[in-house]
């Protein structure tokens, strides 16, 4: 092959791809909520049926009971 086929005439001639930008106002009120969620969620696994239990009774600890040793949290 010749060498005209491995360089081409125009080499700035392809477009450059640059990312679109991404506004921090669309993304912060989610990643607010994600994080309140979040920590909502680590709450309910870590603490609840603790002192400052919201809900009364073994409810809450038995459904995420499996949950919390699978993510280190003591509970007997």
């Amino acid at each position: 092959m010749s060498e005209a086929a491995f360089h081409p005439a125009h080499p700035s001639s392809v477009p450059a791809i640059t990312p679109a930008p991404i506004p921090l106002r669309e993304i912060l009120p989610w990643a607010i909520f994600g994080g309140l969620m979040l920590l909502l969620a680590l709450y309910f696994v870590g603490a609840e049926q603790g002192a400052t239990s919201i809900f009364p009774g073994m409810l809450v600890h038995e459904f995420v009971h499996d949950g919390r040793h699978l993510l280190g949290f003591p509970c007997h």
